[in-house]
């Protein structure tokens, strides 16, 4: 029977309470496994797992009661090990990493912002601040549309500009948010977003963050941005960019 695994805690951590159940239909009786200093919260793993609504809500549901008595390493939806042999092997082989980790990710969250333009207002934006694609514009105005090279010089002119604004726009919200956070990193770009950013916060300074993000929202008025949070801190059971590499790291325990 193969062990699917939800978190990653210190031995001495409270066992979730009992009656904890987990993915499957039925869903599995949640257990933890020991290994040294180290303890994983697994339950079997059901055949053929896919991500449906009710195994995702289970899956964050199991971390949200270990979370909520002390430091979880959660693993991402469907980390499945062959066995629990496997499964304490890893806690052994890996305990100075796993070991860090819990001690760098202690009473912090993470915060997920995504952010994109409206496209409206950056276009209205870039005609603003840019006296060529104005000048450019006018011409092709006068000129009952312009011709097709004309139409196409614009088009270029504009998609430079809005792309440039992406970057300028993405570093400043980055740069606006990172002082109230302890790490962060990014997450896969994606043409939707020109930001994708996820932050470890002290939850102490779970207000300052939200009302940092608020006031991004009121200077920025021409991007959507959207917080997420808070979450257990999945990006962050590796070291990311701007935090020290553990002397154990290897593959990604996020993803199994």
């Amino acid at each position: 029977m193969s062990t699917y695994v939800y978190g990653i805690t210190t031995a001495s951590h409270p066992s979730p309470p009992e009656g904890t159940v987990g993915v499957g239909e039925p869903p599995r009786p949640v257990r933890v496994l020991k290994a040294g200093e180290l303890a994983a919260v697994v339950s079997d793993a059901p055949d053929n797992l896919r991500p449906k609504r009710r195994d995702l809500l289970a899956h964050q549901n199991v971390l949200s009661e270990i979370g909520a008595t002390g430091c979880v390493l959660p693993m991402r939806f469907g980390s499945v090990s062959p066995d629990d042999a496997t499964v304490t092997s890893v806690l052994t082989e890996r305990a100075d990493h796993y070991t860090e980790r819990l001690r760098a990710l202690d009473g912090k969250v993470e915060y997920n912002v995504k952010a994109s333009h409206v496209e409206e207002a950056v276009l209205h934006q870039v005609m603003a601040e840019n006296p060529d694609i104005r000048a450019q514009a006018e011409a092709n105005r006068k000129a009952g549309g312009g011709s097709y090279d004309d139409r196409l010089r614009l088009g270029e002119l504009v998609a430079g500009a809005v792309k440039a604004r992406e970057a300028e726009d993405g570093a400043q919200v980055v740069q606006a948010l990172q002082p109230m956070a302890a790490a962060v990193s990014a997450g896969p770009e994606s043409s939707g977003w020109l930001v994708n950013a996820s932050f470890l916060v002290d939850r102490e300074e779970a207000a300052r963050f939200l009302d940092a993000a608020e006031q991004v929202r009121k200077d920025m008025p021409h991007l959507e941005l959207r917080v997420n949070g808070p979450l257990p801190p999945y990006s962050f059971v590796e070291p990311g960019p701007s935090e020290p590499t553990a002397s154990t790291a290897g593959a990604d325990a996020g993803t199994g």
